[in-house]
């Protein structure tokens, strides 16, 4: 029987990346996608992931398996704690985006940039990549840089706005770290353009890291 793998979004912008990714790594999988915007919007209101939203999203979670989903990845790094705690309500791997960019980071240097557009995207990342390194038992310097007014200009439609500040963060945080971990999904366009001295250190996305370690994981599960 083909297995089936659903992706949770909170930007249905991301619905497009992840299918043409799924589309190279995932040719057999059969895949569906659950929008649903307002847990960002909610997080980013109230300036923090809140138990209201939490709850909210482990409800989508139960529903993808209640769907036949044998696989959950939620794409979203702001709500990347309540991934954490929805695990143990079901019966089915639940998968945060950000994990394995975390995890590649950490093989790669001790020195580790984080670069997000958005607070609550921020410190969940940064945390991420603190907890993982201890449980690998390495010892590493988080340096993190908030690109301020990007996640404005995206939303509003100024995807060329938004870039530029993204690339502007990007190269400034290039000269005090060893790697450097885009801590939205949303980003990842942004590096192919980066001038040739910010791409000397590697700039990690999460969207690729994710979906090759999901093709691992329907592998075996």
């Amino acid at each position: 029987m083909t297995k089936r793998l659903a992706y949770i979004h909170t930007v249905s912008g991301l619905v497009s990346t992840f299918k043409a990714l799924s589309d190279e790594y995932l040719p057999e999988i059969d895949i569906f996608h659950i929008v649903d915007e307002s847990l960002l919007q909610n997080t980013i209101r109230a300036n923090e992931l809140t138990p209201l939203t939490m709850r909210r999203l482990l409800q989508l979670v139960i529903s993808a398996e209640e769907a036949g989903a044998d696989v959950v990845l939620v794409t979203c790094s702001s709500v990347g704690p309540a991934v954490e705690a929805s695990r143990p309500f079901v019966n089915i791997p639940v998968l945060r985006v950000d994990e394995p960019m975390a995890e590649r980071a950490i093989q790669i240097a001790n020195r580790i940039g984080v670069a997000a557009t958005l607070p609550t995207t921020l410190k969940p990342t940064a945390e991420l990549i603190a907890k993982v390194a201890n449980r690998l038992g390495k010892n590493v310097e988080i340096t993190s840089k908030l690109c301020e007014g990007a996640f404005q200009a995206n939303l509003s439609g100024d995807t060329v706005r938004h870039d530029d500040l993204v690339s502007v963060g990007l190269q400034e945080l290039s000269s005090q770290v060893d790697v450097i971990v885009l801590a939205q999904a949303s980003m990842a366009r942004v590096v192919e353009h980066l001038p040739a001295e910010t791409r000397q250190i590697p700039v990690l996305a999460s969207p690729r890291l994710a979906v090759e370690n999901l093709a691992k994981v329907l592998a075996t599960s």
